[in-house]
């Protein structure tokens, strides 16, 4: 029995070895298997992922690329071209009135500039030189040399020279009625100036209102609320009122200058004219 036990025992030993290798080979060829599937999965997976993707960033892409054209037609359009562009669609009836007014301030306003300009006087220098003039040459010197300068202090100077035998008096009455002639001279053309700072928005306006009362008749005509056209009439309505608050807003700029610039001579004439009869007082001692 021993002997059959041990017989049979290694009998077994000897067919389970070969069953546990095949056993292992197909849990290993399963293994294998599984994994291969898994793979393939894995790699459906990522290029499901990679094609989903590159579909969802073809619109952004596109969208960026029309974005980028926008931005490039915007950055090649200059000031002068846009300013053109906003012209045209604000209706040119409107706005050619508005830009009428911004021509004829433009010149006024030049045409000031000029004049003031070469009305400014060194006083301080004329005074001196009249006062030698008076010590070496007498009245008649100083007459000259007022003569041969330019600007309203100059003109007011010989004007009182004028009167100078008559007294002091008749110099000082000369002296502030021509000052008032000089002062009206100087601020000439500013009436007009302040006429088209107010006329320019409201030609503006006007544009703005006419152009809403058009909207709604389009509105009307149409018989249905478009977006589009409601947008598009409001936008070349509010073109003028933008074109004349520009308008008015550069012309006061100018017109405070010119104002800032009269009171300056102004200011100036009149405290010259006080030194210019102290030196005439004194000469009469």
């Amino acid at each position: 029995m021993r002997k059959l036990f041990a017989l049979l025992t290694m009998m077994a030993l000897l067919n389970f070895g070969p069953l546990n290798q095949t056993f292992a080979q197909e849990q290993t060829e399963e293994i294998q298997v599984e994994q291969a599937v898994n793979d393939e999965a894995s790699e459906m997976v990522d290029t499901t992922a990679i094609d989903s993707t590159e579909v969802a960033a073809e619109p952004e892409v596109m969208e960026d690329a029309i974005t980028n054209d926008d931005d490039l037609l915007e950055k090649d359009e200059t000031f002068h071209q846009i300013l053109k562009r906003y012209f045209i669609e604000g209706s040119a009836k409107f706005m050619s009135t508005v830009l009428l007014a911004l021509i004829l301030g433009l010149a006024l306003v030049i045409e000031r500039i000029i004049y003031l300009n070469l009305a400014t006087t060194n006083t301080r220098k004329l005074l001196t030189g009249i006062e030698d003039a008076i010590n070496n040459g007498g009245v008649d010197a100083a007459k000259d040399l007022c003569r041969d300068t330019r600007g309203p202090v100059a003109s007011i100077f010989y004007q009182g020279l004028m009167k100078y035998d008559e007294g002091l008096d008749a110099v000082e009455k000369s002296i502030v009625a021509y000052g008032s002639v000089q002062m009206g001279r100087l601020e000439k053309g500013l009436s007009w100036i302040s006429l088209f700072i107010a006329l320019a928005p409201m030609l503006g306006f006007m544009g703005t209102v006419i152009g809403m009362i058009q909207a709604f008749d389009d509105i009307q005509a149409a018989g249905d609320i478009n977006p589009s056209l409601v947008a598009g009439g409001i936008k070349v309505a509010l073109l003028t009122t933008v074109f004349g608050l520009i308008v008015a807003i550069i012309l006061q700029v100018f017109y405070n200058y010119l104002i800032s610039k009269i009171d300056s001579l102004v200011n100036d004439m009149e405290d010259s004219s006080i030194t210019f009869m102290d030196i005439l007082a004194d000469n009469k001692k």
